[in-house]
Order: C-alpha cells, then sequence, then structure tokens
C-alpha cells in the first residue's frame, strides 16, 4: 500500500478549546481518485461536540470552500475523556472539485486534536513518491524473522 497512496501531514495538533475552527492544508487532488482525512481527538470534556468536515473549490484558496455534503464524522463526548484517542474519519472518493481540506471545529465544550493525515489513493502516476513530512518509512515483502 505505501507505494500506491501519499501519506502527509495536513494539520498540527489543536488545543482544547471549545470554539475550534481549524483548517487543514489545502490537498491538490489532480491524477487521485480519493483520500481520506484521519484524526485523533486527544482530550475532551463531557458535552463536547468534535466534528471533521471536508471542503471543496475549484482554486487553490480558502476562500470559496465549500462543506460536501455527507462528508463529515463528529461525536459527543458523554463524559469527561470518553472519547479521547478514538479517530474522526472522512474518505471522499472521486470529488467534484479539485481542491479539498478538512476542517476541524469543537463546540459546548473544550476538545482538542491530535494531527491530521491524509492519505491520497489511486493515483493516476506510479511509483508515489511521499512528500517532506514523511521523515522514513520502508517497504518490504516476505520478510524473513529477524
Amino acid at each position: 500500500m505505501l507505494k500506491d497512496v501519499k501519506i502527509q501531514e495536513v494539520c498540527a495538533p489543536v488545543a482544547a478549546a471549545n470554539d475550534t475552527d481549524q483548517n487543514s492544508d489545502i490537498l491538490d487532488m489532480q491524477g487521485w481518485d480519493g483520500v481520506m482525512f484521519i484524526v485523533p481527538i486527544t482530550d475532551c470534556v463531557a458535552l463536547g461536540v468534535a466534528k471533521l468536515q471536508v471542503e471543496q473549490n475549484t482554486a487553490n484558496s480558502d476562500t470559496g470552500m465549500a462543506a460536501l455534503s455527507g462528508a463529515y464524522a463528529t461525536v459527543t463526548s458523554a463524559e469527561n475523556d470518553d472519547v479521547n484517542n478514538k479517530l474522526l474519519i472522512v474518505d471522499v472518493y472521486k470529488p467534484r472539485e479539485r481542491y479539498l481540506q478538512g476542517v476541524l471545529t469543537s463546540t459546548t465544550q473544550n476538545i482538542a486534536f491530535g494531527n491530521m493525515i491524509a492519505i491520497q489513493y489511486r493515483g493516476s502516476k506510479m511509483p508515489i513518491t511521499q512528500p517532506a513530512s514523511v521523515s522514513d518509512s520502508e517497504f518490504v515483502v516476505s520478510p524473513a524473522e529477524a
């Protein structure tokens, strides 16, 4: 899979707040069929609402980004720390516009998020070169035991 997908960190961790509105880096989807955004919740307070929404645009610009219908994952914390270390994941296949971004929001009570990861898949150009945000990676085939 490592040779078939592009993996990037697209948003730094977000400190606990009840009014988060943080956008990820904008991804260029030209040459890719889909992308999966993944973000962990690192801390929560009871009744806090965490949401990951994906937006699109025809231009590489935050101005004009529009939320995609159904392209969101959300959870409400029932009690302190109950969704800590849980993931929000949104997978967008064949977006209609070229540029996408993930948007993190928190409401009602404090929610903190970890690094958001984006995995672009089904690329039209192979092999895939991982971006500079990947320090090291390794691909092995039928490895012997160490």
